[in-house]
């Protein structure tokens, strides 16, 4: 299995009139491949926020390998 990073972002209106994306949540989590680690990011960012539609709270998610020095 694979570590993966999972961020949760969600798009603000600034008060300079610019839009933003700010990162609502991180989780790490292993997974045999990214589609398997972006299927178990939206489970425990709904299980952890208590919702059952993750864009409720977020409006992109991204998932990157966790590279790790060896």
């Amino acid at each position: 299995m694979s570590r993966f990073i999972g961020r949760f972002y969600k798009q603000i209106l600034g008060d300079n009139g610019r839009v933003d994306d700010v990162c609502q949540c991180t989780v790490e989590l292993d997974a045999v491949n990214k589609d398997r680690a972006e299927a178990a990011a939206k489970e425990q960012f709904c299980a952890m926020h208590g919702v059952n539609d993750w864009t409720l709270h977020a409006d992109r998610l991204e998932v990157t390998p966790a590279d790790f020095p060896s």
